[in-house]
């Protein structure tokens, strides 16, 4: 069992995997999460400030949800993030679609590689020297 304390209450909780809050503060930020969405359907040209103001979420936490893709903005939203390799501007995940498809090309490369085959080594024999012993239990 792993405990760890909340990083949001500082609650001690059991921790299974994924985020590092309790369930509590997790069904929070969930709720939180659904009051921007449908706010951003009510208001599609808000900036990053205004909704983060209206809705008591910090501009950290809007980036987030963001970069994992559960929010996306149209071309004409002023909403934008940088790309982590380049700095571009783009409206949801983590890369610019050219960073995407760099970065795939790059994979298919490694992956597409050959892999050296290592040299197979003559089986020789086990001298006596070289076993394994044992202890007898008695």
């Amino acid at each position: 069992m792993d405990v760890r304390n909340c990083r949001k209450c500082r609650k001690l909780f059991n921790y299974i995997g994924g985020q590092q809050i309790c369930p509590s503060c997790q069904a929070a930020l969930e709720e939180e999460f659904q009051k921007v969405k449908s706010y951003l359907r009510e208001h599609p040209k808000a900036t990053m400030v205004v909704i983060s103001e209206d809705n008591g979420v910090s501009v950290a936490q809007i980036k987030q949800w963001i970069r994992e893709e559960r929010l996306s903005f149209t071309e004409d939203s002023p909403v934008a993030i940088e790309c982590e390799n380049c700095n571009a501007m783009i409206r949801t995940g983590r890369y610019c679609k050219s960073c995407k498809a760099i970065l795939a090309n790059s994979m298919n490369e490694v992956i597409k590689k050959p892999r050296k085959e290592l040299p197979t080594q003559e089986r020789r024999p086990i001298r006596e020297k070289e076993r394994m012993r044992f202890l007898d239990k008695q």
